[in-house]
């Protein structure tokens, strides 16, 4: 298999059979030879090996692996910002999926560097889609109010029925309103807790920052209300990543992980090897599937399909829930077209990332991922988070719940058990 299409091939999410013991688990691609042989393959076959042609029409395909591989692992050299230069040289003439990998990738892990290039391709793209990834990169470089306007200036300059198109939608709304957003208060999570009690449903709560270069945690409440806890009484809490590795905004493909709720489905265990075989918790985003599945209606009762399921999706969340806007991001980006988004482990080597703030967990493609640490002489598990996160769940009866994701705040520190307890401790004393 040409290495390119492997790097691409590992990246996929796919189905298996769940493992339930811990030492059964096991991965060869964590062995310190493969690691060492997957890192060279990476480096020099994918990306510099690949930088050192020109781009044609023939060898095109090769740049948009490179520029995938670039974007996950956050690589950087002067080789790999020529061969981005390259591109940008000949955007107006490169594919499509060339261009958006182009554009991701730069995201990733050139934030000051193309400004110029990237404000040409905004001003000649003519792709929804690939405007709203400039206009982000340009955003985050200067999120003042008067570039804000000239972003949305060009919006409707380019596309006179941009209100007619979901992604650029969100755009506006993302331009308008993420500065706010991020200062403003979250709702109580005491009336989240109490909600999902009274509704006698599983949970999963993936309590992160605005800064999702800041690790999260998820925590676990079972249908009665009670949260998981340890034998001596200690809040159970999970250390979990929803930044995706380009950290591009929640509602673009491969962004990081969009706020708000997802069906859990049951546990699964992926065949990518970047994933890695522990069980992964399966997740369905609003409009990725039947409704019917993501609300987990039984199958013996007729779906209704003239039933508004904007309003489903809110009686979901207490009244004050539904209204925090933050809230609707998994329904706006499932309606754009997201999906595959799931909670899982990881067998990516965290030394790619090792001068980040959320070392050693590792981004993906906008999943949550749970720490793990593997042995890399005998390919098992040291420690995962993902595993006992799964354990959790499923030590009380039933596959199906919601997962809510949640910003809390925008402090830049790791969320950790003490900005939880206290919550917790004063829903659990109603």
């Amino acid at each position: 298999m040409k290495i390119w299409a492997f790097i691409l091939l590992v990246l996929i999410c796919c189905e298996g059979i769940a493992q339930q013991r811990r030492d059964d688990i096991y991965s060869s691609f964590v062995l310190y030879g493969k690691k060492q042989q997957f890192d060279f393959e990476l480096r020099q076959r994918v990306v510099a090996y690949t930088f050192a042609m020109q781009p044609d029409s023939l060898n095109e395909y090769k740049f948009e692996s490179a520029c995938n591989a670039i974007s996950q692992f956050q690589l950087r050299n002067d080789t790999i910002k020529a061969g981005l230069q390259h591109l940008f040289n000949r955007y107006p003439l490169l594919e499509y999926d060339t261009r958006r990998a182009l554009l991701e990738a730069t995201y990733a892990v050139y934030p000051d560097e193309f400004v110029g290039e990237v404000s040409a391709a905004l001003t000649t793209d003519t792709v929804p889609k690939l405007f709203a990834m400039a206009a982000a990169y340009l955003f985050r470089k200067d999120s003042s109010i008067s570039n804000a306007n000239m972003l949305k200036i060009a919006m409707i300059d380019q596309f006179p029925e941009y209100d007619s198109n979901p992604i650029l939608l969100e755009l506006e709304k993302f331009l308008n309103n993420h500065a706010a957003q991020i200062r403003s208060s979250t709702p109580d999570l005491a009336v989240l807790f109490r909600h999902n009690r009274n509704a006698k449903r599983k949970s999963i709560y993936s309590i992160q920052r605005w800064d999702r270069d800041q690790p999260g945690i998820a925590i676990v409440q079972n249908a009665d209300g009670r949260f998981a806890r340890h034998a001596d009484g200690r809040l159970m809490i999970f250390e979990q990543l929803a930044r995706s590795a380009s950290d591009l905004p929640y509602f673009i493909t491969n962004g990081s992980t969009p706020q708000g709720v997802y069906s859990i489905q049951g546990i699964a265990v992926s065949k990518s090897q970047l994933i890695g075989p522990t069980p992964n918790l399966q997740l369905v985003m609003p409009f990725e599937s039947r409704w019917q599945q993501y609300f987990q209606q039984p199958d013996s009762i007729p779906w209704d399909s003239s039933q508004n399921v904007q309003q489903l999706y809110n009686l979901l969340l207490p009244s004050a829930w539904a209204q925090y806007a933050p809230m609707q991001e998994v329904f706006n980006a499932g309606q754009i077209g997201r999906t595959e988004i799931i909670a899982h482990g990881t067998a990516i080597d965290p030394e790619y990332f090792k001068n980040k703030p959320y070392y050693p967990l590792t981004p993906t493609m906008g999943c949550l991922a749970a720490k793990e640490l593997w042995n890399t002489t005998n390919g098992r598990l040291l420690v995962s988070e993902q595993f006992n996160l799964v354990s959790a769940f499923s030590a009380t009866p039933g596959s199906k719940g919601f997962l809510f994701v949640i910003n809390i705040d925008h402090q830049h520190k790791p969320v950790t058990r003490a900005d939880l307890e206290e919550t917790v401790r004063r829903f659990e004393k109603e």
